[in-house]
């Protein structure tokens, strides 16, 4: 998040948003003047560009996320929220989404959770001047922040992070002939291409990965860990929980994840810098461990097939009708498995559900 930052501002208009240069050619000339950049530098500029000029979202957009496939979702999420919230004594809390796209799941989260007495003041993490303008349309009164350290410190806080993580740049690491290096990318008339780069120090690479073969890559996401740090002692100083919804895997692991997804349909990464969604699975167990490491209780990562399951999926299902049952195949089983629940949560807060 290298946004300037700001404590609380409204959501502006689409016509408030300025045309940005070229993006390929920005970076290209910046490639041309000072070398390869690492393909952590590659990605967070490419999605800081597609982010910010689009809304990337649903069946004219480049993809899909399980809020807009069914209202399901979010409002098993605001239910999941006010049974903790209510079995920690009904405090004071804030809701805070992180990424809300276009506001749907905190829509639908908050309208469910009513029926339990849970209506929290809503803030939201988001740089898009493109995607407040939507999120406005379905959550009018909410705060947002263009950074995890401008929220506010007066309350517990009950953090929503569904689909964020994965689109944080990421660090690659190869395994060369001589050793480790970092994976750097290159440009030449527009064609950007990784390549590798400067060796690093065998210290940094886990003790079971680092004789791994030649060809290997290694991924990790030091922005994830930095603003997993932050909401960790946010939440251990404050009060509160986190619910981290993503695809991934228990790292450390051997093995490519970045992608890039356009019209639905996978693309190359390294073509046309900022005109598709560039996103890496997540390292739960990397995030679990920064939330332990900071003093929370971390619970997970569990498949979102068998967490939304416990929270009573079928039920809800049953309850609507026949036409919501491929929505909720879909949730439970091709997004069930790929797709991990994590939730984090101060010590004097009861074990959310759906993690027993």
């Amino acid at each position: 998040m290298s946004a300037p930052r700001m404590t609380e501002t409204p959501a502006p208009s689409p016509a408030d948003v300025a045309a940005e240069p070229d993006l390929p050619a920005r970076l290209a000339r910046a490639i041309t003047l000072g070398g390869p950049i690492p393909v952590s530098q590659f990605m967070a500029a490419a999605n800081a560009h597609y982010y910010a000029t689009r809304d990337p979202l649903g069946a004219d957009g480049d993809f899909t996320t399980a809020p807009e496939i069914s209202q399901m979702f979010g409002e098993l999420i605001g239910l999941w929220a006010a049974d903790l919230w209510d079995r920690a004594g009904r405090p004071d809390v804030r809701w805070v989404e992180l990424g809300p796209g276009r506001g749907t799941l905190t829509a639908d989260a908050l309208r469910a959770a009513a029926r339990a007495g849970f209506a929290p003041p809503v803030h939201f993490v988001e740089t898009s001047p493109a995607l407040r303008a939507r999120q406005a349309q379905r959550v009018p009164a909410a705060t947002w922040h263009d950074d995890v350290e401008d929220l506010p410190t007066d309350l517990p806080m009950i953090v929503i992070a569904n689909e964020f993580f994965d689109a944080l740049p990421i660090r690659q690491l190869m395994r060369g002939r001589a050793g480790w290096q970092e994976r750097i990318v290159a440009c030449q008339d527009l064609l950007f291409l990784p390549i590798p780069g400067a060796s690093v120090p065998d210290g940094i690479i886990p003790d079971e990965l680092r004789d791994a073969p030649s060809g290997a890559i290694i991924e990790t996401s030091p922005a994830s860990v930095g603003i997993m740090r932050v909401l960790a002692a946010r939440i251990v100083a404050q009060g509160g929980a986190l619910l981290a919804v993503d695809y991934g895997y228990e790292g450390p692991a051997i093995g490519e994840t970045l992608q890039a997804v356009r019209g639905h349909a996978f693309a190359n990464p390294f073509e046309e810098p900022g005109e598709r969604d560039l996103t890496a699975h997540v390292d739960f167990a990397t995030l679990g461990a920064v939330g332990t490491a900071s003093g929370a209780i971390v619970s997970g990562p569990v498949p979102q097939g068998a967490f939304l399951t416990r929270l009573g999926i079928d039920t809800r299902a049953a309850a609507l009708g026949p036409r919501v049952a491929p929505d909720r195949d879909r949730l439970v089983q091709a997004m069930g498995t790929l797709f991990k629940a994590l939730a984090m949560r101060h010590r004097d807060w009861p074990e959310p559900a759906g993690f027993q």
